[in-house]
């Protein structure tokens, strides 16, 4: 850090050679600093990430004008107001992968992550050393929240007895034969023995969450349509589950599955409380004179499609719609937040999704009335397919992203890691932001490439390897649960500069540029990182592709 002093020495220096630029230079930014050396917070830009759930690429309206059927008028402004990306994407065609990758800089698939997702009740994820952008605003000074879907792990302080407890199983083994044909029938009940379990287990803190890796606060569901169904906020529950949810809630693209709930739970009220709880973090910070940092990670559109009742049939087209017109409402409501509180010139936002589009949310359905989820991409969430990953990414901070702006450089959610460092003028460790290239310059309008290659993944852990324009899958399908298997080639190339679609696979024709793209594949593998650097560990051996039978598919959890 330059001191006062010195900075006074240098213009003084100016002045005896006439340098009037430079001193002025020099003044202004002596004003950025106060009387003890410390550095004024008033220049940081605040910075709001929200993260979509489930949300298409083809989903806004700015990405796909053609065969977009949902409005999106604040999807919308953020990129009317600042700058689109055409070729962004997530580390993986679902949920907790890709979290992991936004929160570290670092490819998911360096973990023990290897496929699938967290499941319930499943340990962190995101080392309790390891930086995350959280942790990194700290360092600014910066009051940090996360509001909304973690899924990344917690330490719930379950022994396995304390586990069969929360099944419904267990309440049926105590139960007559003609009481377990009702729970099978729909409408399980809790015993006493679990109800008593309950309530010493959800008393306890829940330990390595959000507020342990750089958030001073969180709010949210975890994951909304899993178990515990309940808010959590900090480190522990918001009231104690009592009952288990109403089987009328189950399937449906509603919860996945059955678990300790709050009496009279409901699905919708979830969305509504976490933008209400984003704004009024906004309208408290705008009274604080240090920056903040919002992590909005949303429950939507993603399952429980809980519409609310002033959203129903608004689209015309189907709940998901409608539930895409919701959220992008809650949007709004945040970026009225920052206009009505004077921060919007002073705020970084960016609005991205964590994969693509659910193909169960009703996705024929969509198509059949004109409404592309996914754009002019293959494939859907689940992926290695361009609609698994390659997802909306907006930007705009007033001043010095260009309105209107757009670009179609390669990037990744990885990249947001560094480019916030680069902004908080913070030098990343060797071990930390392993994949992470800084997206600053590409903001300030530079068109030079900030990354060639990149890597994204399907729900098995079949990678999407990009070089240039060049992808390859080592695999024969989708890797996810998309059909279109080729049984005739193990592998899978495509120029996307020519075929978007990945309609053309020229892996028999090109032997040469695939052994260059498995090269590359074993190379980031290897060296543990992607970006400049001293070589580093992944955290366990890392699967190689292709796979021996890859047509049969690994046992995954869902997210349905």
């Amino acid at each position: 850090m330059i001191k006062p002093w010195n900075v006074f020495q240098i213009a003084i220096k100016n002045i005896a050679f006439l340098r009037i630029p430079e001193l002025l230079t020099g003044f202004l930014f002596f004003l950025t600093f106060n009387a003890s050396g410390a550095e004024s917070t008033i220049s940081l830009p605040n910075v709001i990430l929200i993260l979509a759930d489930d949300l298409g690429y083809g989903d806004v309206m700015c990405n796909n004008p053609k065969r977009c059927k949902i409005p999106t008028p604040n999807f919308d402004r953020i990129a009317r107001e600042g700058m689109r990306f055409t070729d962004a994407h997530s580390s993986s065609g679902v949920c907790s992968p890709s979290r992991y990758t936004l929160m570290t800089g670092r490819y998911h698939w360096r973990t023990r992550l290897q496929s699938g997702i967290v499941n319930v009740y499943g340990s962190p994820l995101i080392a309790s050393d390891r930086p995350t952008i959280a942790s990194l605003a700290k360092k600014k000074g910066y009051r940090t929240a996360c509001i909304g879907k973690w899924h990344l792990g917690w330490d719930w302080q379950f022994n396995m007895q304390d586990r069969r407890l929360l099944s419904p199983k267990a309440s049926a083994n105590e139960k007559s034969n003609k009481e377990e044909k009702k729970l099978s029938a729909g409408a399980p009940q809790a015993s006493k023995e679990q109800q008593a379990a309950w309530k010493r287990l959800f008393s306890k803190n829940i330990l390595n969450g959000p507020i342990s890796r750089g958030f001073d606060q969180y709010f949210g569901t975890d994951v909304p349509n899993w178990p515990p169904y309940c808010f959590i906020e900090n480190d522990r529950t918001v009231g104690i589950p009592e009952e288990f949810l109403t089987q009328k809630m189950i399937g449906g693209n509603q919860a996945s599955q059955q678990g300790p709930a709050l009496p009279n739970w409901k699905l919708e009220k979830i969305l509504p409380e976490l933008t209400k709880r984003s704004v009024h973090f906004i309208d408290d910070s705008s009274r604080m004179k240090q920056p903040f940092l919002l992590y909005l990670p949303l429950t939507s559109p993603h399952t429980p499609l809980a519409v609310n009742k002033d959203w129903i049939n608004r689209s015309g087209l189907n709940p998901y719609a409608d539930f895409v017109m919701e959220t992008d409402a809650c949007v709004g409501k945040i970026l009225e937040a920052l206009d009505k509180n004077g921060l919007s010139k002073n705020t970084l936002v960016i609005f991205t999704s964590d994969n693509g589009c659910a193909p169960y949310a009703g996705v024929k359905e969509l198509e059949k009335q004109g409404h592309y989820p996914s754009g002019p991409l293959r494939g859907y969430k689940a992926d290695a397919w361009e609609g698994g990953h390659r997802v909306p990414f907006l930007v705009r901070w007033p001043g010095l992203v260009s309105a209107g702006s757009i670009c179609d450089q390669l990037v990744h959610h990885a990249d947001i890691f560094q480019t916030l460092a680069d902004i908080w003028d913070l030098k990343v460790a060797q071990n930390s932001g392993e994949d992470s290239f800084s997206l600053l310059p590409v903001l300030k309008g530079d068109k030079t490439p900030v990354r060639t290659n990149a890597i994204s993944t399907s729900i098995q852990g079949v990678p999407g390897v990009r070089m240039g324009s060049w992808k390859y899958i080592p695999a024969p399908g989708s890797g996810g649960w998309a059909p279109g298997m080729d049984p005739t080639q193990s592998v899978q190339l495509y120029n996307l500069s020519e075929d978007l679609e990945e309609s053309r696979n020229l892996a028999s024709s090109m032997a040469d540029k695939v052994s260059e793209m498995q090269l590359l594949l074993e190379r980031l593998i290897t060296e543990g990182r992607s970006t400049p650097g001293a070589k580093q560990k992944n955290d366990v051996e890392v699967i190689r592709y292709p796979r021996p039978n890859p047509g049969k598919k690994p046992a995954q959890k869902s997210e349905k």
